[in-house]
Parts: C-alpha cells; sequence; structure tokens
C-alpha cells in the first residue's frame, strides 16, 4: 500500500493551534514506513520541491508552514527498541512522530520516564526536540539534551543513522534545528527509571519570589513561577523527587475544581471578559491573584509536569541569562504599570541548566524562560515588542517555536555556532529542499 496523500485534489487548508499561521498545502503526505518517507523525500527534491513536516501544529511560528508538501509522520510513533543500561537507565528507540503523551505512557509501562517535560504533552516527539521544547530545573536541559541518536532522512533521500559518535555534526543540526537537516524518522531516547515527584504549589508575593530566586531555584528540582500582570501576585511551583512508597495523590473533585473549572473553565470566561472589557483586565487579574490557593500532592513525573491547556493564546518566550531575570521582570513590570496595556494572562519563567547544543537557547549560559502570552482573541503586537526589546537588552535568544522578530543577522550575534549549523545544511540540503520562509528569516537562506 502506498502513502496516505491528498491525491490530485487541493489539500485542506491548515491552520495551527493557536491561529496564528495557516497553509494550503499542494499536497499533505503520511508515510507508512521508512520506505516511503524516503521516497516522497527524493522526489520532492528531484522535482525541485519544497517539503516540511508538521506535527501538532503547537509551534506559534511559520516553522511548519509550507505550499507544497506537508508531510505528517503519524505512522512513524511506535517503540521499536529499549536497551537497558547497568544503571536502570536505558536508550529507548521511538518513531519520531509518536506523541508525547503517548511516549509518557509507554514508557511508564516499561518502569521508565523522560529526566525532564514540558507542561503540555500533545506535541510530537519531532516537533518537539526540533523546535527547542524544554521544561525546568536548574540542573537539567531541555528535551533535545535527552536525544542521543537520531534516524535521518536527508534532502537526497538518504538515510543517516547520527549520534555523538557517527557524524556529530549532522547529530547536532537533526535534534535542535528546525527540521533543516532532513526529515527525523526515528529518535534515541536516554530516559531514566520512572519516579515521583511532590508538588507544593503556593501564592507568594513578586517581590518575595525574586528576593529568594536564587534559593528558590537552587533549592528545587524542578521551580517555576507565575506572575499575574497589572498585580504583585505571584504563584510558586515546586517539584520535587519523593520515594515511590510517598502517596499524596489530588482527590478528583480538587483535580476537577482546580484544574478544569478554575484552571480552563472559569479561566476562559475571564480572558473573554478581557476580550469584550480590556479596561477591567487589571481588575480581572487582582481577583484572579486573590483567589490563588495552596495545595501539595505527589504523582508519577509526567502526570505532575504536564497541565491541560483549554484557553487558546498567543505566546512569545525569551531566553535570559540567569542573572538578568529579577531586572526583566521589573522593567516589564513597569512598562505594564505605565502603559496600562491589558494583559490578562499571567507570565510563566522556568529556569535550565547551560548545555552545547549548537542552536540551542540555552547554550553556554544559566537561563532563565520568561513567557509572555495573550489570550488569542485580543492584540498581543505592542505588548510582545515592549517585551522583546527588554528581553533583547540583555542577549535574551528566542524560542525558535514562538512569535518572535528576530533575523538571521541579530541571530548570529546570539547562536555562536549559527553558521556551523548552515555549514552543515548546505551539505545536505544544498537545494533547499527543507527551507520555507521562516526558516530564511531565522538560520539564513540556502540552495
Amino acid at each position: 500500500m502506498g502513502a496516505r496523500h491528498s491525491g490530485g485534489s487541493p489539500a485542506p487548508a491548515w491552520r495551527n493551534w493557536a491561529r496564528t499561521q495557516s497553509a494550503t498545502p499542494r499536497t499533505v503526505v503520511q508515510p507508512r514506513d521508512l520506505e516511503e518517507l524516503v521516497r516522497t523525500v527524493a522526489s520532492t527534491t528531484a522535482r525541485g520541491g519544497r517539503l516540511r513536516a508538521v506535527g501538532a501544529g503547537h509551534s506559534f511560528t511559520g516553522a511548519a508552514v509550507t505550499d507544497d508538501v506537508q508531510l505528517r509522520l503519524d505512522d512513524l510513533a511506535g517503540v521499536e527498541r529499549v536497551v537497558p543500561l547497568p544503571d536502570g537507565s536505558a536508550h529507548v528507540t521511538v518513531g519520531a512522530g509518536i506523541r508525547l503523551r503517548t511516549l509518557n505512557a509507554a514508557l511508564a509501562a516499561r518502569g521508565l520516564a523522560m529526566r525532564n517535560l514540558g507542561d503540555i504533552d500533545v506535541q510530537t516527539l519531532a516537533g518537539a526536540i526540533s523546535t527547542g521544547t524544554h521544561g525546568t530545573g536548574a540542573r537539567l536541559g531541555g528535551l533535545a539534551t535527552q536525544v542521543v541518536g537520531c534516524r535521518l532522512v536527508t534532502a537526497a533521500g538518504d538515510v543517516h543513522e547520527v549520534s555523538p559518535t557517527h557524524d556529530p555534526e549532522l547529530f547536532e543540526l537533526a535534534r535542535l534545528g528546525l527540521g533543516t537537516a532532513g526529515v527525523l524518522a526515528a529518535v534515541i531516547l536516554h530516559v531514566v527509571p520512572a519516579f515521583r515527584l511532590r508538588a507544593q504549589e503556593q501564592p507568594m508575593a513578586l517581590a518575595t519570589v525574586l528576593a529568594d530566586l536564587d534559593a528558590l531555584v537552587d533549592g528545587n528540582d524542578h521551580f517555576e513561577f507565575f506572575w499575574f500582570p497589572h498585580t504583585s501576585g505571584a504563584l510558586v511551583r515546586r517539584n520535587n523527587r519523593v520515594s515511590d512508597d510517598v502517596e499524596q495523590p489530588l482527590s478528583p473533585l480538587r483535580h476537577l475544581v482546580d484544574d478544569e473549572l478554575l484552571s480552563n473553565g472559569v479561566f476562559a470566561v475571564t480572558n473573554r471578559l478581557a476580550a469584550a472589557v480590556p479596561r477591567a483586565v487589571p481588575r480581572i487579574n487582582a481577583v484572579a491573584s486573590r483567589a490563588l490557593t495552596a495545595r501539595t500532592y505527589t504523582g508519577a513525573s509526567a502526570d505532575v509536569f504536564v497541565s491541560r491547556r483549554r484557553v487558546r493564546f498567543c505566546e512569545m518566550e525569551y531566553a535570559l541569562p540567569r542573572a538578568h531575570v529579577t531586572d526583566v521582570l521589573r522593567e516589564l513590570d513597569g512598562w505594564l504599570r505605565g502603559t496600562g496595556e491589558p494583559v490578562p494572562f499571567p507570565l510563566e519563567i522556568r529556569f535550565a541548566a547551560p548545555d552545547d547544543l549548537w542552536l540551542s537557547t540555552a547554550h553556554g549560559r544559566e537561563t532563565a524562560y520568561v513567557a509572555a502570552h495573550q489570550y488569542y482573541r485580543m492584540p498581543y503586537r505592542r505588548w510582545f515588542d515592549a517585551f522583546e526589546r527588554i528581553a533583547g537588552q540583555v542577549g535574551g535568544r528566542p524560542h525558535w517555536g514562538k512569535l518572535h522578530g528576530l533575523d538571521h543577522a541579530r541571530l548570529r550575534e546570539l547562536y555562536p555556532h549559527l553558521a556551523d549549523a548552515q555549514r552543515v545544511r548546505a551539505r545536505v540540503d544544498p537545494t533547499g529542499t527543507f527551507r520555507n520562509d521562516y526558516v530564511d528569516r531565522v538560520l539564513g537562506p540556502v540552495g
């Protein structure tokens, strides 16, 4: 049987989750196996076409946009191999199209887990690592740091098995490179024995959080906080490992009330109110901030890391040198108070260890991530422009999958290995099969 495709009629229009990007590809192809993937890539290159893989559509940028071949990896989503290691960890080979939610369940069934995760799990693995998805933890890196090997189909239709010891430069671009090295067919992850976390959530004054920030970040396995614009209130979240016999689950009723009714249902209503009456946003946020309550519970790591996000939004996130995050937040607070710009969504602040991935936002430095959001039915340009200007003053690096205005000239100054990435890209995709407007803007043209 052949790959699933849209045939001769126009493919259906595509748009991403946030409604910030749309496309009408010439055709949509969903290869059933590696052979069909190779054939699709090689034939596209042979006719001088363009191809972009698309996952769950959770990137806010145009990373997946194409008017030619849109590739879906849904059928390349199985667990291929598990290699146990002496310390109890393992190398697990999975199809690159696997959804994180499915991956987490498959690992848990084998007594394993990802070392760290972001806060949603609907993305494909390929999309998550290719755009630099991360969680939080001062001693931990993003998802791509957990990748130890890749099976990659390059523009010519060649299949490469790459790793830190086998074509390490191509491996660098494959595991975090916006899909410009080729199409990921499979990924080898270094995973750890399954573990449990104790989650402690607590309202706290923003001034207190900032005053004690180093102790909070360094004193917890995973620390993050949310700050409500137009208020002095924050919600801190501390997740720490506990032994397997520690049981303090969140009651089904508390989960329903907190995570569904309040975090999604009521929050959706307040955002619709904010869109209708923007001047009410400071009062709405003040009420929301005062309504926060503390809670503590334990659970499997993936269950604690992941939150359900049902309220649609637009997002910009910048990776800052950790030492500058307090000053940036104070300047943002001053700008919001001075302009009165209505922002009903909280900012999310997370942390990561330095790493050596060429295009990682945490390359070479301790990092604080500041994510600014706006309800998708409200204007975001003025707010995001101000945030980008303030973050840029301290050398902030934008998340590759979230909205930003930087181009190749500026990004070349922020990433010391961007030229290396372009050199490898030119080697494996000299005619630009995997290019699109967004890729050309941020990495520079090739082909």
